[in-house]
């Protein structure tokens, strides 16, 4: 089977930003306002398509971009580190290390979301970003047609290696972006949620207390207990809240709670009408 086959109820189209910088595809399904869900390592795999059906049924329309990986591709140790390594090393468009600053490929997905409302409608545009792409919502606030953000599980900059300590406790996101950010969340009476796990050496504590200092009460801190995940062999630690960690056997479960809880938020912020 071919790994597209997971997108298969979704429909493709090629997305290039207006200042022509890159070019990447976007799969598309359901109707109502938008959501667009940004993938995690190491890629648009099929836990993230899950989410964005849930999305999607809970009458949204969602839109799933691909940044890196093979889409639709299951999650493999040697993949997952191959797809990492290259996005750490050579790709220009993430700022992996960077404490004060977004990645450029922000700006692409700003102009995703601009173009997702003028089709969509509704009172504007939910984003969510997930492991590597977890501070990505933020940015994007500086596109005034994203009204609902979700951080999960946020991990840039990547607190590892000389500078740990600091990049740990950092956004990643510009001090334009983040008074941005403020004074919506504030102007416009909006809120942002973060996802974590407690005990996520990816997303140390002293990051969501940096979000909460930078932010104020509008940034909403949800943290599990390790102890709620779904075990997962591909990657012990608990960390993926939406998608590989998530126990979706256990409806009642804390880790379900969430996931309802962010398709409820977008409901909520973009207008969504009954399904």
């Amino acid at each position: 089977m071919a790994y597209e086959d997971a997108l298969k109820d979704y429909t493709r189209f090629d997305f290039t930003d207006p200042a022509g910088r890159w070019t990447r595809p976007v799969w598309r399904r359901g109707a109502g306002p938008a959501v667009i869900v940004i993938h995690e390592m190491p890629g648009l795999h099929p836990q993230v398509i899950r989410f964005a059906d849930r999305v999607a049924a809970a009458g949204m329309t969602v839109f799933l971009p691909s940044l890196f990986g093979q889409p639709g591709r299951e999650v493999t140790p040697g993949y997952s580190v191959g797809v990492m390594l290259k996005a750490i090393c050579i790709s220009r468009e993430f700022h992996v290390w960077a404490t004060d600053r977004s990645s450029p490929i922000v700006d692409w997905l700003k102009a995703l979301a601009a173009k997702a409302h003028a089709e969509c409608g509704g009172k504007g545009v939910g984003a969510v970003g997930m492991c590597f792409t977890g501070n990505f919502a933020l940015a994007m606030m500086t596109e005034p047609a994203v009204v609902a953000p979700v951080l999960s599980q946020p991990s840039l900059p990547l607190p590892m290696g000389p500078g740990k300590a600091q990049r740990g406790a950092a956004i990643g996101a510009s001090p334009a972006e983040i008074k941005c950010a403020r004074q919506r969340l504030e102007d416009e009476d909006l809120t942002m949620l973060g996802l974590r796990f407690g005990g996520d050496s990816y997303v140390p504590p002293e990051r969501f207390a940096a979000l909460s200092a930078a932010l104020g009460p509008r940034f909403e801190a949800v943290e599990l207990d390790p102890k709620d995940a779904a075990p997962n062999p591909l990657m012990a630690m608990p960390h993926s809240v939406l998608t590989l960690h998530l126990k979706d056997d256990d409806p009642d479960g804390p880790t379900k709670q969430v996931e309802q809880r962010v398709i409820a938020f977008f409901k909520a912020r973009t207008a969504a009408p009954a399904p």
